[in-house]
């Protein structure tokens, strides 16, 4: 049901003194965008006649006419907490149509609409809960961001310790001012590195919710002089930044994946939804792990997945099922990274999910033993694959699995294709500095 119509923004507006209002999009590398417009032109924007240049974003090159209109989702409306409170700002976001009013491919939300559609005519509402983690850094004596940080804090140290402390409670309140149900947050492994959950929602609900939550993480930590950055992995000695998706299917207000009869407590659908995931997570790879950086992540020792295995019992297989059953029955994929676009993330799993339990795929056996201390060797005995070691294999695998073809059709895929395969061919071709400290003064 929605929650606004046209008659509420306008009072709104009018009553909480709003006078600039962002149309806020999401393009296809998971960068929030947006054209500002004052409060004058509100209705304008109401009728989905605010226009934009296509052409100028990267990854969303149209084949004909560049002009694209915002329309904008009239339930995402939400009033900028930090901004001024006097002449305020507030933002909707929007789906991308061409010119002659069709939805545009290359939108991020289209492509997520598209999935969600199909998992509707099976009957199903496809329900999503992120974990998000992040890093606060210092930033130095021009604003610039660094790496550096003070503190040597870990798993759920407080005050003095956590610098960041006020900071992420800040956050958190902002996040609860805006309508976030935020479950928990508490600092991460590494130094500087924190986590923050929401309540898990409606999969393009939450997918939305990723985007206006990373806005109000960096928002706010620049107002308490840190730089907020979601890069898998900043810091070669510490755990990188995961974006765990925890992810369960309804139909009828009832969870499919719950079993009380079944040793796990799963119903075959929830075994096949994991069949699903396991058969393609190397090919949506790029999707889910977009940088090159991604793959620094996704290393032994660091905590986070290398190998494709499924587990009830510990945390560092690549798919764990949470103590948890009944209506709150999950699957939990631990590889995404919080770098991903949450519409093409989430589009992706469920789209591997649907074939799993369309073609009845069998995950492999449970992995009872701690998968993260294997040997490659080890491990290839077993029959046990790895996911893609770099972004160049990702989109080897990306371009072998025709999943990704299918869910972004062919020109979009092509675009996205190119552009990480052009992401690692300039990375490839850096001179780092351990090439200079290694070989410099020896050859």
């Amino acid at each position: 049901m929605a929650k606004y119509t046209k008659q509420d923004i306008i009072r709104m507006v009018e009553e909480e003194d709003v006078e600039f209002i962002r149309m806020q999009f999401t393009d296809i590398e998971g960068n929030f965008k947006n054209v500002a417009i004052t409060a004058s032109q509100l209705e304008k924007a109401l009728n989905n006649d605010c226009m934009f240049d296509c052409s100028l974003v990267r990854g969303m090159l149209p084949t004909d006419n560049a002009d694209m209109f915002l329309y904008p989702d009239l339930d995402t409306f939400t009033i900028f907490p930090w901004r001024p409170q006097q002449g305020k700002v507030a933002r909707f976001i929007c789906d991308v149509y061409r010119a002659d009013r069709t939805p545009f491919e290359g939108d991020s939300r289209y492509i997520l609409r598209k999935a969600l559609k199909e998992a509707g005519e099976m009957g199903y509402v496809f329900e999503v809960g992120p974990e998000c983690e992040f890093f606060l850094f210092n930033v130095d004596e021009n604003g610039r961001p660094t790496t550096n940080t003070h503190e040597q804090a870990g798993f759920f140290d407080m005050g003095p310790l956590d610098n960041g402390e006020n900071a992420r409670r800040d956050i958190v309140l902002t996040l609860e001012e805006m309508g976030f149900v935020v479950e928990g947050s508490h600092h991460e492994k590494a130094p500087s590195q924190h986590e923050i959950d929401f309540k898990y929602d409606e999969a393009l609900t939450t997918a939305d919710n990723i985007m206006t939550f990373k806005l109000a993480v960096k928002t706010i930590a620049k107002h308490h002089g840190f730089h907020a950055t979601f890069m898998p992995k900043p810091k070669k000695e510490f755990c990188g930044s995961g974006m765990h998706i925890n992810m369960s299917l309804t139909r009828e207000g009832k969870n499919i994946f719950y079993d009380p009869d079944d040793k796990n407590g799963l119903s075959r659908d929830a075994y096949y939804f994991m069949g699903g995931l396991m058969k393609h997570v190397k090919g949506i790879c790029a999707v889910t792990n977009p940088l090159v950086n991604s793959y620094k992540r996704l290393r032994p020792g660091f905590e986070a997945p290398v190998f494709i295995g499924w587990s009830t019992l510990g945390t560092n297989s690549l798919i764990r099922i949470p103590n948890i059953r009944g209506a709150h029955t999950r699957i939990e994929l631990r590889s995404p990274d919080p770098a991903a676009n949450p519409y093409l993330a989430i589009a992706a799993c469920l789209m591997a999910g649907l074939d799993g339990i369309r073609n009845r795929i069998e995950p492999a056996a449970e992995m009872r033993d701690n998968i993260a201390v294997f040997s490659e060797e080890e491990a290839k005995a077993r029959g046990i694959r790895k996911l893609p070691t770099d972004l160049r294999e990702a989109c080897e695998e990306m371009n072998r699995d025709p999943l990704l073809r299918k869910l972004l059709g062919e020109r979009v895929f092509e675009q996205f294709y190119e552009a990480k395969l052009s992401d690692w061919k300039e990375y490839d071709a850096q001179v780092t500095g351990w090439e200079i400290e290694s070989y410099l003064y020896k050859v």
